[in-house]
């Protein structure tokens, strides 16, 4: 392509084109029917570029930081409510262990399935929680994949 095909494109693209330009470009497309559509392709490559404008790096690292303190207060404000909940629930379990130690209308049988169904619960939890943990700390792809 010569090189006024070139102006007459760029002008086009960016608006910048004058009604006569435009019909010597009209022309141009009757002789070449692949020039209109590479200006199809560059239009629609410039609609992409458009929207991929860079931010301001003072706004990137002020949300960056704002980012960085909103995940670091969740944590723990997480850890805070996973310990509370840990203390509540293992409070409400030694009290209501120690009121069927208490009954002596319970058959033993019954005390044992219920401290083993206890017991079965805790180990379980306590399994979960530590694999979410060392998983989570060693799974590569966690931190790649966005919910």
């Amino acid at each position: 392509m010569d090189e006024r095909i070139y102006e007459l494109i760029n002008k086009k693209i960016d608006g910048l084109i004058t009604e006569d330009e435009e019909r010597e470009l009209i022309r141009i497309f009757r002789d070449n029917p692949d020039i209109e559509k590479e200006i199809k392709d560059m239009e629609a490559l410039k609609g992409v570029m458009d929207m991929l404008k860079a931010k301001d790096p003072d706004w990137a690292w002020e949300d960056y930081w704002k980012s960085l303190y909103n995940r670091i207060e969740r944590g723990v404000g997480w850890i805070f409510f996973s310990i509370g909940s840990i203390i509540l629930l293992t409070y409400g379990a030694i009290e209501w262990i120690q009121s069927l130690l208490k009954d002596t209308e319970m058959p033993l049988i019954a005390k044992l399935g219920v401290f083993s169904l206890v017991f079965g619960l805790v180990v379980l939890f306590v399994s979960v929680v530590r694999e979410r943990i060392f998983v989570s700390r060693s799974d590569k792809y966690s931190r790649e994949v966005k919910k």
